[in-house]
């Protein structure tokens, strides 16, 4: 069955109305849906919906609800992923692929050493891109949720809102850095908050801002990575000891 998405103001108690313009051409067009077609909608609560085409109309497309299912995410500990803005267009792989991966905020990152420096207008146009890729990544991969896209942050903005994480982490090629599977059994974390650097990494003086709101250096290993495969990296080895 194809799988959608929809915010959960749409959602009433027997059926569901969508809105969105781009889904109802995706709907209506290119997957040309049939009245009385069972499709499965998903919101940003976790929840899912059994649901029939009702009607299709100009703008908007009618369900109608035969059964919900709320999801249950097990033990797997909630992950934010803070990553410094790499060259190009390699950001676009960083929000897909986490989306994949299961990582629930994605806040793209400025730091000392970034490169790509856009202004408010950019910004704002950068954000609206990858949360649209972030929700074609969901559909894609079967989530039951779409990751939240933060706005383009400072590190030192960032910084000021950890408290909320039990444990933060911040990979690095300097320092003396701890392993990241003895940081897990020893946590055993709920909330996990990653930085990952630019190209280049992180200066030492963000690295010392970082350790002083309780960041723990760790290695990913004696190979210098990527922006987007230190990303993966990191996230696919947490998601591997909560399997």
């Amino acid at each position: 069955m194809y799988r959608f998405f929809s915010d959960s103001k749409d959602i009433f108690q027997d059926k569901i109305v969508i809105v969105d313009k781009k889904e109802v051409h995706h709907l209506k067009d290119v997957l040309r849906v049939k009245l009385d077609e069972q499709v499965v909608i998903f919101d940003e609560k976790a929840n899912e919906y059994i649901c029939r085409i009702q009607e299709i109309l100009k703008d908007k497309v009618m369900l109608r609800i035969e059964n919900r299912i709320t999801c249950y995410s097990g033990l797997s500990p909630y992950i934010c992923v803070a990553c410094a803005m790499p060259k190009k267009a390699r950001m676009d792989e960083v929000v897909d692929k986490l989306t994949q991966l299961g990582v629930e905020r994605i806040i793209p990152l400025m730091t000392q050493r970034v490169i790509v420096k856009p202004d408010e207008k950019g910004k704002i146009l950068k954000q609206r891109r990858w949360e649209r890729i972030a929700l074609v990544a969901a559909q894609q991969s079967q989530r039951s949720t779409v990751p939240q896209i933060g706005p383009i942050m400072d590190i030192k903005e960032v910084l000021r809102q950890c408290e909320d994480y039990d444990l933060r982490l911040i990979p690095t090629l300097t320092g003396q850095r701890r392993n990241l599977r003895q940081i897990m059994f020893e946590v055993k974390p709920k909330r996990i908050l990653v930085l990952i650097g630019p190209e280049g990494d992180f200066t030492e003086e963000e690295l010392n801002l970082a350790e002083s709101k309780g960041f723990m250096r760790i290695s990913l290993g004696n190979l210098v990575l990527r922006v987007e495969t230190a990303c993966v990296a990191i996230v696919s080895f947490i998601r591997f000891l909560f399997l």
